[in-house]
């Protein structure tokens, strides 16, 4: 396999670091960096429902993005004084929290809201990935951390969730694209797994030509791979984790 721009292989990640607890006051935190890509995650507890769920006693896991005005080379305007989330924000939102609550029990959670804030504070290719992969640490640390003190289970976020893109630039099928790369490819994807080795979800695009099967297979494949390795390190995080 031919070596690309940082000197990996092809079916090679980027350096991963899952950094937990970097916050003093969120139930729980994460800082994800999937090479110079870097996400700040804060989990928060709160004893309230959505609307919708009101006479129940199910609970509810949801995610929020933004992006900071400096996360790229050159300034953005914030959202807020846009008076709205972009689409893009939006949709990365709500792959946010179906990846989430793909994993978590509603019922064992309880009549109660956690909110994932996923904050980039630089971005180099796959945000929504690194943010679904460090959004489920913080998560899964403000369970363990109101599980003692609000009677909660630990169970009730079971199994790990991990996302990671892929994509053929240049003819070769690529782990976990760079912006270089994802700028460029001409088949892009994004996988979400869970530790039972079901997906979540699975956005692929041709930008250029169609894709085959077979190109497809392979996709996935690395998919799977890098995936397996994400999983491995957010165990090694939550192990280094205070709770």
């Amino acid at each position: 396999m031919g070596l690309r721009s940082d000197g990996r292989a092809a079916d090679e990640l980027r350096h991963v670091r899952l950094t937990p607890d970097v916050l003093d006051f969120a139930e729980g935190s994460c800082l994800v960096e999937f090479g110079r890509t870097r996400v700040l995650c804060a989990a928060s507890v709160e004893d309230r429902q959505p609307p919708f769920l009101r006479g129940t006693q199910s609970g509810w896991v949801t995610g929020e993005y933004a992006m900071l005005p400096r996360a790229t080379h050159t300034r953005s305007q914030r959202e807020v004084e846009r008076g709205r989330p972009g689409g893009r924000t939006q949709e990365i939102q709500r792959l946010i929290g179906r990846s989430l609550r793909a994993v978590a029990d509603m019922e064992l959670l309880g009549p109660r809201t956690i909110t994932v804030d996923c904050d980039v504070l630089q971005a180099d290719g796959g945000t929504r990935t690194a943010s679904i992969t460090g959004a489920y640490v913080a998560l899964q640390i403000a369970v363990r951390k109101i599980a003692a003190t609000k009677g909660i289970s630990p169970a009730t976020v079971r199994p790990a969730v991990a996302a990671v893109s892929v994509g053929m630039v240049r003819g070769v099928a690529m782990l976990d694209l760079c912006y270089e790369e994802d700028s460029t490819a001409e088949v892009d994807f994004n996988v979400v797994m869970t530790g039972t080795d079901s997906f979540v979800e699975v956005q692929g695009t041709a930008e250029r030509e169609p894709f085959s099967q077979a190109g497809l297979d392979e996709l996935l494949r690395l998919g799977r791979k890098g995936i397996g390795e994400l999983f491995a390190a957010q165990e090694e995080a939550l192990g280094r984790a205070a709770t």
